[in-house]
Parts: structure tokens; C-alpha cells; sequence
């Protein structure tokens, strides 16, 4: 079973938040910002990744996910102000 990413993405520091998951984080991060992704993240311009967690296989990130999905947005403010507390695009970390 291969690894799996929970990642959260926001157009502006404070902004929309969209949770994701994926088994290949840079690619995804890449189909986002050129528009290959349709629907939310390109209509609200997420394209700054500002929290991620690696998991060993996917099944366990898709839990995470769901998981976070249900959250209130102030547990997934918290979530990511613990890490980045600038909103920093993390994008970088990935190379």
C-alpha cells in the first residue's frame, strides 16, 4: 500500500480552507495550481499549501481527512498556526 498526504490548502492567510488527500503531494500541489483540478480549489484560487501530515499508507490519510473534514474551522485555523503561523506557502518542502 503506498504512502498517502492530508494537506490543507487556503487562497490567503486566513482565507478558504480546502482539505485534500493524496498519495502524491507535489503532483497534487501542481494539479492545482494549473487549473487540471476543477471545482473548489480553483474556484476559490487555493493554491498555497500551508499544513501537510505524511501517513504510511493512504487508507490512513483518507481517515485523517475525513476526519478534519468535520472539524470546526477553528480546529483547522490551530491546526495550521501550530506549524506555520504565517501561512507560508510550504510548497518548497516537497522538492
Amino acid at each position: 500500500m503506498s504512502e498517502g498526504f492530508v494537506y490543507i490548502l487556503t487562497n490567503r492567510k486566513d482565507g478558504v480552507l480546502y482539505i485534500g488527500v493524496t498519495n502524491d503531494l507535489a503532483e497534487r500541489i501542481e494539479q492545482h495550481r494549473s487549473g487540471a483540478v476543477k471545482g473548489f480549489t480553483h474556484r476559490y484560487q487555493c493554491h498555497r499549501l500551508v499544513w501537510f501530515e505524511q501517513f504510511e499508507n493512504i487508507h490512513d490519510a483518507r481517515e485523517v481527512e475525513q476526519r478534519m473534514k468535520a472539524w470546526k474551522r477553528e480546529w483547522k485555523i490551530k491546526r495550521v498556526e501550530e506549524v506555520n503561523p504565517g501561512w507560508e506557502d510550504l510548497s518548497h518542502l516537497l522538492a
